[in-house]
């Protein structure tokens, strides 16, 4: 009988950190490890880092550290970083964080169960020199496809996956894909689109380790849609760097108004989420299938980052406030329930009063659902580090705390206007702790605010009700029952 061999996954950042995780658990279940929820009881721990701001990455090496104690008092013998900041840093990160017994970037996922056995055995997997992953892709998009580069979640395998898989774990993307295995049993999971961005903001370091942008086909998206489904998934959110440009490698840039319909049509799927909208490339078809296609949520993630022109254009972004509440108001013509949020970047160099102002205006006037608010700070690698005008970090603070503040109190707002609406809700959760809990459309995981449920009775994960919203608690809103959508499956 084979060694017991067991790994846990800690997964930090955003949505399409966990689509990667969940791929890593997939091809070592695949290959015999045994999948754990607590790092205690693994006899190796991954941490998934992020690697996008300070704040985050501090977060990914407390985890490596927290990770690293269990070795002196639980079955943990190895911790290996692996995922954005570990990609982005490799022997660099390895040489100031000697914690981590590896650090893997996406090159080495394909062959991540015998890179955990050789660091488990007491070997060293020598860490990548990192580089700019734009540079590993073509840049005419369209000769990207057949490009063999290592892309987190996307079919570029030259062998395909094995026949005699584990219960639970699937290859979901195409004959040559990555596996997949759900770490959790949300009825909530997001299916990456399409992965790295062609867009230069100056403040944004991700292109760099996450690469230039390429599509997944729409057949794998279809594909791993119908697999969660059938794993008792009730609503997929796509997830990219910028699910806006999907289909221009593939030749078609309206190729997602072509897909939502057929994702909504999966049987078992009972609401698609698009998020990562880039307001510049916002085009009125893409409008009008995302406010009118059934099953598909009306609900628009667009980073605007600012609204000062100014701002903006040193940010190489585009629009201005009146552009952008122009924008809203097409869309809310359209779907007047349609769910908006945003984050935005304040302290920036050369940012003026005159310019917090209009940023001021576009806020108050924009009527979001949720917003998230960042002081600004120097990512090494990026042209804005380059800046002049830089403001005092003192500034920043006051700023970001003045507008912090606005924003709580305008989503609070936001949700009051919503009392009396009728919304069809997805129950997440129903526990005794916290009763039942769910989201509506314009309420993504994680990020935007739920719905709190006046009584538990008949609900049950997985379930779409109709309900009425009776009061609010900040961005959250409290609805009653009125009708029972469908029946979870």
């Amino acid at each position: 009988m084979p060694e017991r061999r067991t790994v846990a996954l800690v997964t930090l950042g955003c949505a399409r950190n966990e689509v990667d995780s969940e791929e890593l658990a997939g091809r070592l279940a695949a290959d015999g490890w045994e999948l754990v929820q607590d790092a205690s009881d693994a006899d190796v721990a991954v941490v998934n880092t992020c690697g996008f701001v300070e704040a985050a990455k501090k977060d990914s090496v407390d985890a490596l550290l927290e990770a690293n104690d269990l070795k002196d008092h639980g079955r943990t013998q190895a911790v290996v970083a692996v995922g954005c900041m570990a990609e982005r840093y490799g022997k660099d990160l390895a040489e100031a964080l000697p914690e981590a017994d590896g650090v893997l970037g996406f090159d080495d996922y394909a062959d991540i169960s015998d890179r955990l056995q050789t660091i488990l055995n007491g070997g060293i997997h020598a860490s990548h020199t990192p580089r700019d992953r734009r540079k590993l892709l073509p840049i005419s998009p369209a000769e990207r496809q057949d490009a063999a580069v290592a892309l987190p979640g996307h079919a570029q395998e030259a062998a395909p996956a094995p026949e005699d898989l584990p219960e639970g774990v699937a290859p979901v993307s195409g004959p040559r894909a990555p596996l997949r295995r759900r770490l959790g049993t949300s009825p909530v999971a997001s299916v990456k689109l399409a992965s790295g961005c062609d867009r230069r903001c100056s403040f944004c370091a991700i292109p760099s380790f996450r690469g230039s942008f390429i599509s997944r086909r729409p057949s794998d998206v279809l594909q791993e849609t119908r697999w969660l489904a059938e794993q008792g998934v009730k609503e997929v959110m796509l997830v990219s760097e910028n699910n806006t440009s999907y289909g221009k490698d593939l030749g078609d840039i309206r190729l997602l108004e072509t897909l939502l319909p057929e994702l909504a049509d999966v049987e078992g799927i009972e609401r698609i989420r698009v998020s990562y909208l880039q307001p510049a490339e916002m085009r009125p078809g893409l409008i009008d299938v995302l406010t009118s296609t059934p099953k598909v949520a009306p609900y628009f993630d667009l980073s605007f980052q600012h609204s000062a022109p100014g701002v903006l254009r040193a940010m190489r972004r585009f629009g201005d406030t009146d552009r952008f509440l122009e924008l809203l108001d097409t869309i809310r013509n359209k779907a007047p329930q349609a769910g908006a949020r945003s984050n935005f970047i304040v302290g920036f160099p050369g940012e003026t009063e005159a310019d917090l102002a209009e940023l001021e205006r576009f806020l108050t006037g924009a009527r979001l659902d949720a917003i998230g608010v960042f002081g600004y700070s120097d990512e090494e690698g990026t042209e804005a580090v380059g800046y002049e005008n830089k403001l005092d970090a003192d500034v920043i603070a006051e700023r970001l705390a003045h507008i912090s503040q606005l924003a709580e109190e305008l989503t609070s707002q936001r949700a009051e206007e919503r009392l009396g609406e009728t919304l069809q809700v997805l129950v997440e959760s129903v526990d005794d702790e916290d009763g039942a809990v769910g989201r509506a459309a314009h309420q993504a995981p994680e990020t935007d605010g739920q719905v709190l449920f006046t009584t538990r009775e008949g609900l049950v994960p997985g379930l779409m009700v109709e309900a009425k919203v009776v009061g609010t608690e900040g961005v959250d809103l409290v609805a009653e029952c009125s009708e029972l959508v469908e029946a979870a499956r």
